[in-house]
């Protein structure tokens, strides 16, 4: 697979704030990439880079083949963007909205109809058509967001935490849009998100912290290097818990155990099957992944 995003060097200041300092990275085509970072941490920055909003410092930014210095506007139409906060015109209808963006791309007529319609269909709104933007719901103003961002068909599609606050319904509903071109059209999706389980199902992962990557890998390979494992025995007492020699943890009507990866769980279980009756071993979660290597939480939805 090819490279359809390569950022090298990346610098950026803001007088004495260095939000980037020395990024570099690649996202492959077809690939959902996580970009993980508390607020501060230089994501949005980024960002805004990547879509000409803002001017870098220094360094190298090549999007579907682009480069950014030199062909900023076939950059822009690489580019779909769900922005952290709408940026849809309140006022006007949801029909108004979606044409008034397809323009900026030249899309007109019946193209436009066509496009609206596959997209209606897709994310579940035609009903919505004619109400205006600010009497929508923020699940329904989501589903927008997400077809402006889609309307001239990109080959990258950038989320900036496109599900906070959403409810569960409309978060599975958007996920399988996305999954569903990223299969069909084999669309990249650079992703940032503080909810866990979708940082857990990506290709790959960076973590930044203070503007520089503190952390990359697939989330398998991340979680087995920062995260330990851990064991929970059931209806064992605290004599047999102790005859392991590792330490525990004592939870409802059981004792979890903390082991540095499955290879050491295997040979506890091996070496003492008498106590390893009714367990289960859990994969350590990408939640324990990001504390170790920044220090702090991620503040959003559920682990895994």
């Amino acid at each position: 697979m090819k490279d359809v995003i390569q950022i090298k060097n990346l610098y950026k200041s803001y007088g004495d704030v260095k939000a980037v300092q020395d990024l570099s990275f690649k996202v492959k085509e077809g690939e959902l990439f996580a970009f993980l970072g508390v607020n501060g941490a230089g994501k949005s920055t980024t960002i805004s880079i990547m879509c000409s909003a803002l001017q870098k410092d220094s360094g190298t930014v090549i999007i579907n083949g682009n480069d950014i210095d030199k062909e900023s506007d076939d950059i822009k139409r690489a580019l779909g963007v769900v922005f952290q906060n709408s940026v849809l015109d309140k006022s006007l209808t949801v029909y108004d909205n979606l044409r008034s963006r397809a323009a900026v791309y030249g899309i007109h007529g019946n193209d436009f109809k066509t496009r609206l319609d596959e997209l209606s269909e897709l994310l579940d709104f035609k009903p919505l058509l004619k109400r205006t933007v600010g009497k929508l719901s923020g699940g329904q103003k989501r589903k927008i967001d997400v077809a402006r961002a889609l309307i001239h068909k990109p080959r990258i599609l950038v989320l900036d935490e496109p599900t906070t606050g959403l409810d569960p319904q409309t978060r599975l509903t958007l996920w399988s849009v996305i999954e569903n071109l990223r299969k069909t059209e084999k669309m990249t999706v650079f992703l940032t998100t503080h909810y866990m389980e979708e940082a857990a199902d990506a290709d790959f992962v960076v973590i930044i912290d203070s503007g520089k990557i503190v952390a990359e890998g697939t989330p398998l390979q991340l979680k087995n290097e920062y995260a330990g494992d851990s064991i929970t025995i059931y209806g064992i007492d605290d004599a047999t818990a102790n005859s392991l020699g590792i330490s525990y943890e004592k939870i409802s009507g059981a004792h979890r155990f903390s082991v540095k990866n499955t290879a050491q769980a295997t040979e506890l279980i091996t070496k003492y099957p008498h106590i390893f009756v009714d367990y289960e071993v859990v994969k350590g979660k990408m939640d324990s992944v990001f504390l170790t290597v920044t220090g702090k939480k991620l503040e959003g939805g559920d682990n895994k």
